[in-house]
């Protein structure tokens, strides 16, 4: 038998890494002869580089870059490996672009996203370019910014001038006084470089919907924050429209991250595309469901909402479509387990035993996972009877 384990992680108990390992265990003790392969994956988030990094048999790179306050803080980057890929790969790196721009790098009583830069996030591209990576797949939830990406082009070499021909200073607000774009001398390796973002919300650059209106509140903003935020942002995506000939101020998903997802398009040529689904294509999912009989994967709460847009739903989706059964280990199940079976799901088996508090699940999650794949692997074990 042939089983493909492909696990998100369990927030604030086990790495996707060390959920696919508990997953294994529980197979095992069913099944030892089992041909099992692990997979962990993410959708885009919180998590991102962990998961494919581990999946790929690749490494983390620790670097110090400028955080979103304009001090120094401690980030990373993913390498992908060739595990699991045997084509001539671009090499890969990772970014969350939250390892070095995100919110909770800002303290509460700092927060203020009139100033807040993703200097640091630009930093991490360029090491990846002196890496020599070739594609980069750039999560960019999380964000403590507004920017529309601005310090991301500034630390890649762009220069975004005044009426006075002077660099703006770092921050959001200071894209009311854009005059002029100077893109032609951002980083040259920029332009062979194959840009994927994990995207996951459709919001535009501006207006009710946009991202200082949206997001603009968490970051700090105050009402009168958010109109000037969004007046600067209207302004810059004017001026990008004129100096690099992109509309980006309708596209869905320019106000991610404080409109980095904006910025990632107009000066990256970046595509932005659904997380979940990204992080199944860099991973190459399809080419591993070809060669199995079962996928099993893990969700701490599952819903309709998972099933959308989340990693859980995607691999559901596809496996289903390819006629596998999928089985699903989860801590909770929040809505009509019916609905959840008809989007492609075969099987769901829940993670407690016995009644128990959120904070003792949690404590024993391997524990419970093992378990519940040994339950789920001793019901299918009955057709081979």
């Amino acid at each position: 038998m042939r089983i493909l384990l492909v696990p998100q992680a369990l927030k604030g108990s086990l790495s996707a890494a060390e959920t696919a390992q508990a997953l294994a265990e529980g197979v095992q003790a069913v099944f030892p002869r089992a041909q099992i392969t692990q997979l962990p994956i993410a959708d885009g988030g919180e998590g991102t580089v962990e998961a494919m990094v581990a999946a790929t048999g690749g490494s983390v790179i620790p670097i110090t870059v400028t955080g979103p306050l304009g001090e120094p803080v401690a980030a990373f980057l993913g390498l992908l490996g060739t595990q699991g890929d045997s084509s001539e790969a671009k090499k890969t790196a990772v970014i969350e672009m939250a390892a070095a721009s995100g919110l909770p790098l800002v303290p509460a009583e700092r927060r203020d996203p009139r100033i807040t830069t993703t200097w640091g996030t630009g930093e991490l591209i360029r090491h990846a370019l002196d890496l020599g990576c070739q594609r980069l797949l750039i999560g960019i939830g999380g964000s403590a910014t507004n920017d529309g990406g601005a310090g991301l082009v500034q630390a890649l070499g762009g220069h975004l001038l005044d009426a006075q021909g002077q660099e703006l200073p770092r921050g959001g607000a200071a894209l009311a006084q854009l005059a002029q774009i100077e893109s032609a001398t951002l980083d040259p390796r920029l332009r062979h470089v194959e840009v994927q973002v994990a995207c996951d919300v459709d919001n535009p650059l501006c207006g009710p919907n946009g991202a200082s209106a949206i997001y603009g509140p968490q970051k700090g903003a105050t009402p009168e924050m958010v109109q000037e935020l969004d007046a600067a942002l209207y302004h810059y995506a004017a001026i990008i429209k004129r100096d690099l000939g992109k509309d980006v101020l309708d596209l869905p998903g320019a106000g991610a991250a404080g409109g980095l997802g904006a910025g990632l398009v107009a000066f990256l040529n970046a595509k932005l595309l659904p997380g979940a689904r990204m992080v199944l294509d860099a991973l190459h999912f399809d080419s591993y469901l070809a060669a199995t009989d079962i996928v099993i994967t893990a969700e701490g709460n599952l819903d309709l909402q998972t099933l959308h847009g989340k990693s859980v739903g995607a691999v559901a989706t596809t496996a289903h479509t390819r006629g596998i059964p999928i089985i699903v280990v989860a801590g909770g199940v929040n809505d009509d387990e019916r609905a959840l079976y008809d989007l492609g799901i075969s099987a769901i088996v829940p993670l407690p035993t016995r009644p128990m508090t959120l904070p003792e699940a949690m404590n024993t999650a391997a524990l419970l996972v093992r378990r519940a794949a040994e339950r789920a692997m001793r019901l299918v074990a009955i057709e081979h009877l």
